[in-house]
């Protein structure tokens, strides 16, 4: 058998969910070898020709440390896979600023049956990047989305740098804790903008949680005043008990609806993966390299012209090299 259609092959047993093959899928384009780079962008064009890459519902899970994103993440998978749809899930864990390593602790807090092929549970370490993602967190997305219909993208925790999950994902879910003031140093850094959907989590805590909402919506109603955009829905929640999601999910869906019927899914996916190409572009070149391909302006137009014809971010970044 020829390497083509091999690869093919290959990507067949990807799109068909096949565990083993969906993990080494993810595991090479997780590869930072030079050598390994052929290998991957062969692989993402065999999944493009394989399966729709706008079929899969792609949602980014944001949110502080400790405000129970994972225990959100396995409570959604788990009505999401009710609905008879299949889930991918990524965790991304933050790295040691020491050694580098990871615990990637999300998958033994992400309730998992063996025996569903319908779901599957990757973590990854963020490798020390400030995004709250990794670096081939994009392309491990693409991945999960030529295969299952849900994927869910867990980061490692929202701070004032770290929104690039908005541009690997369609809806962006941020998870907020009653009593914890994270509405307000949300307001301060402006991340209260980019969120489709919030979650107020641990409903159990009551009049605590009620208040939480009600500020979160004083604060929404105050930065969508001017009528640009519609308000996020806000979903109060208890992960544990599996209260409040299947509102959320229904949230999640709307979300994507309304993106969809309005035309819109495709444009902010271009965008979206242009946007994550520069940065992957820039990890590669520099600041020194963006100006060699003539700014940051131009060189994003030409990444989005690419996007545009069908490549993802990956190949798009790697076309373009500095003089």
């Amino acid at each position: 058998m020829s390497h083509a259609a091999s690869l093919e092959e290959f990507a067949r047993r990807v799109v068909a969910r096949e565990p083993g093959a969906v993990a080494r899928a993810i595991s090479l384009v997780e590869d930072r070898r030079a050598q390994a780079e052929p290998s991957t962008l062969e692989l993402l064009r065999a999944l493009r020709r394989a399966a729709d890459p706008l079929r899969a519902s792609r949602i980014g899970i944001t949110g502080p440390p400790g405000v129970g994103k994972s225990t959100l993440v396995s409570a959604l998978a788990k009505v999401t896979r009710a609905s008879g749809r299949s889930v991918g899930v990524l965790a991304v864990d933050p790295s040691s600023p020491r050694s580098g390593g990871a615990l990637l602790g999300d998958r033994a807090r992400i309730d998992i049956d063996p025996d569903d092929t319908g779901l599957f549970v990757r973590s990854m370490a963020s490798g020390g990047e400030l995004g709250g993602l990794a670096r081939a967190a994009g392309a491990a997305i693409d991945v999960l989305s030529s295969a299952y219909d849900v994927v869910l993208v867990e980061t490692t925790g929202v701070g004032q740098s770290e929104t690039d999950v908005e541009h690997v994902t369609d809806t962006v879910l941020m998870v907020i804790q009653p009593g914890s003031g994270d509405v307000l140093q949300f307001l301060k850094a402006g991340i209260i903008e980019i969120p489709d959907v919030f979650v107020v989590n641990k409903a159990d805590l009551g009049v605590i949680a009620e208040r939480a909402v009600a500020e979160l919506s004083s604060a929404l109603a105050a930065v969508h005043a001017e009528g640009v955009s519609a308000a996020p829905a806000i979903v109060l929640t208890s992960a544990a008990s599996l209260s409040g999601i299947p509102e959320l999910l229904a949230a999640l869906d709307a979300h994507r609806a309304g993106l969809v019927s309005a035309g819109k899914l495709s444009e902010r996916r271009a965008r979206a993966t242009a946007a994550w190409a520069l940065r992957l572009f820039l990890q590669r070149w520099g600041e020194q390299g963006v100006l060699e391909v003539g700014g940051k302006t131009m060189l994003l137009g030409a990444l989005e012209q690419r996007v545009r014809r069908g490549a993802t971010a990956v190949e798009a970044a790697s076309e373009i090299r500095p003089r």
